[in-house]
């Protein structure tokens, strides 16, 4: 992306059409001058930028259930003391909802949340993003400077200049592997029955969009492959036993070995919806025929 400017959150610069673009990425890394950071506080002002617009940086969604209603009020619910609400939490949930002129809603705090965190999920659009940043050019600052930057959380310090920490090998590039990291990918090898592994082309998984369980890895290959669905075999860090016979809802490590078993015929039958597919697949049979002996009458007609 562009540079993000101070005041870009309100238009500066074309801002907010730069900003706009975080908010669909799966993970933001912000790279920042190691020599200039003492003095322009470039990381504190990325930070207020994005956090103006609504992007919460290495945050999670308050474990909060928040639900409007046209009627009925507003009831509020906890199940841990609300210590950051000051001393009457209900109070201040009410004031917050009278601001943006709510009046009937069900709120559910399973957790010890702020007064910011109660408004972001009262506004409801509030988005979390992994966000790691990378400090270019330490080749330019002192030993000190550079202990001091790296101790920063959710930091790497590296120079593009003398391949430090980026552009080596890929077992050797900490940048690539803050990343991969940061992204939350898992790399799963598929297994026919009776054959070797596919070690060659992994299924990469993702924990920031579908997750990486064994729901995820059917999702991504096939639907059909979901519909079937009977059970899975698993190797690796993942399983207990190697192989470990898994459900759908398994969750998945790195570099795991997953064969996926769908049902038999006669078990198909016995599904309820059995019936409901058969006739889908059916008629789109049928549809499809129709449609080429048309296109072929329209042919020998021209």
């Amino acid at each position: 992306l562009p540079g993000i400017i101070e005041g870009a959150a309100h238009g500066k610069g074309r801002g907010k059409e730069v900003i706009a673009c975080a908010r669909n990425a799966d993970a933001i890394l912000i790279v920042l001058d190691a020599g200039k950071e003492g003095l322009n506080r470039h990381r504190e002002i990325l930070e207020t930028e994005l956090e103006t617009v609504g992007i919460r940086l290495n945050q999670r969604p308050p474990d909060v259930t928040f639900n409007k209603k046209s009627t009925g009020g507003v009831r509020f619910s906890s199940t841990v003391p609300l210590t950051k609400l000051g001393p009457d939490p209900e109070k201040m949930a009410l004031q917050i909802m009278r601001e943006y002129r709510i009046s009937s809603a069900d709120l559910l705090a399973r957790e010890d949340i702020t007064v910011d965190q109660l408004v972001d999920v009262i506004v409801g659009n509030r988005v979390y993003k992994p966000a790691c940043y990378f400090y270019n050019k330490i080749d330019t600052i002192t030993i000190e400077e550079v202990d001091q930057l790296a101790r920063m959380p959710h930091s790497l310090v590296g120079s593009v200049h003398k391949r430090f920490n980026v552009g080596e090998p890929d077992e050797d590039d900490a940048l690539k592997a803050m990343i991969w990291r940061y992204l939350g990918l898992t790399r799963i090898y598929t297994k026919r029955k009776g054959q070797h592994p596919d070690l060659a082309e992994p299924v990469v998984l993702s924990a920031v969009r579908k997750g990486t369980t064994v729901l995820s890895l059917c999702q991504n290959i096939s639907t059909q492959m979901l519909r079937d669905f009977n059970f899975a075999m698993v190797w690796g860090k993942s399983a207990k036993h190697n192989p470990q016979r898994c459900g759908i809802n398994h969750p998945l490590e790195d570099e795991d070995v997953v064969q996926i078993v769908t049902k038999t015929n006669s078990q198909q039958r016995q599904d309820k919806n059995y019936q409901a597919m058969v006739q889908g697949f059916s008629d789109k049979y049928h549809k499809k025929k129709a449609e080429a002996r048309k296109k072929k009458q329209g042919k020998l007609r021209g």
